[in-house]
């Protein structure tokens, strides 16, 4: 078993509400080992980003946050857990937000937004820090770096600005990165680009990777192990080929039939579809949350389903698991 750098049992994410407690993550268990990529799928909605933003400990300060443990590069954050992460936030765990359009701030130049951080935790001179940015923006593929530290973001296109954003998680060389939806906003061609320099990069520095999408196509193409997310619970985790070979839960089986298959799928046939829609999360939910949209559905799935082992450490929670795989 390689050398885990983060290790997280029962997360447990909580926002009041009017209509009541939205209990968002519910009891989540995250491990990554070192160098290993970790995609965490689900459809939107089901706590992906507020699990990655409660690793980062970016969470809103009206939610509520409770876990079992939470180890991060073998030291225990269960205790004190914000002023411990501010400590090792950018040193030793970062994360790529969604949008590179609304996390790089259009009023200040790439060169500052590169370098503020890494002044403050290492006190290095200005000089310094701008030499690691144009290694960086010279690393991510952005030409004439030197040059370009004085642009302001607008200056750049959409992939410019994601190869930015990477930069910059990268910038006090981290172990852990996180990735959020990296490629949403850009067209094909840029996305297979952006992956592939995630992947050169991991090779290079010798990363670990939580990559959040909904894309399996990306899923396919990055991960070592994938866990799937429904209404805030892992309802599933395996190793990427044995997840697409032979999914085990109800939900993962039904993400994976939605998609056309090149040579196997009729031109303009209408394509499978899980019916019903994500419950609320207002309030507990005993019981399996993905039931109402089963098709396997029984009374047993009335009570809360535990773990059922799987390969390589992974488990699935689904009563019918054995029937599902088969």
């Amino acid at each position: 078993m390689t050398e885990s750098l983060l290790d997280i049992q029962n997360l447990r994410v909580s926002i009041p509400t009017e209509r009541g407690m939205l209990n968002a993550v519910r009891g989540v268990d995250l491990r990554i080992g070192r160098g290993e990529t970790l995609c965490l799928v689900g459809e939107s909605g089901c706590g992906k980003s507020l699990t990655a933003t409660a690793v980062m400990g970016l969470l809103p300060r009206h939610a509520r946050i409770t876990c079992d443990r939470f180890d991060l590069m073998g030291e225990d954050l269960t205790a004190r857990r914000e002023a411990k992460l501010s400590r090792l936030r950018g040193r030793e765990v970062t994360m790529i937000f969604q949008d590179p359009t609304s996390a790089l701030n259009p009023t200040l130049t790439v060169g500052r937004q590169l370098t503020e951080a890494v002044r403050r935790s290492e006190g290095l001179s200005r000089a310094a820090a701008e030499d690691r940015a144009v290694e960086m923006l010279e690393r991510v593929g952005i030409s004439n770096p030197g040059a370009r530290l004085a642009q302001y973001p607008h200056g750049f296109s959409g992939g410019q600005r994601q190869r930015i954003m990477i930069a910059s998680a990268l910038m006090e060389r981290p172990r852990l990165l996180i990735a959020d939806e990296p490629t949403t906003a850009l067209d094909v061609t840029i996305q297979a680009q952006i992956l592939r320099l995630l992947k050169e990069l991991q090779g290079e520095l010798g990363l670990s990777l939580l990559l959040i999408t909904h894309d399996l196509g990306v899923v396919a193409a990055m991960a070592s192990d994938v866990a799937v997310m429904y209404a805030g619970r892992i309802a599933e985790r395996a190793a990427a080929r044995d997840l697409f070979q032979q999914p085990r839960h109800p939900y993962t089986q039904g993400l994976l039939a939605a998609i056309p298959v090149p040579g196997v799928t009729p031109r303009g046939a209408p394509l499978s579809a899980i019916p019903g829609r994500v419950p609320e999360l207002i309030g507990e939910m005993p019981g399996c949350a993905f039931r109402e949209r089963c098709a396997r559905a029984t009374p047993a799935c009335d009570r809360d389903p535990l773990p059922r082992p799987g390969r390589g450490g992974g488990f699935v929670e689904c009563v019918h698991a054995t029937e599902a795989a088969r």
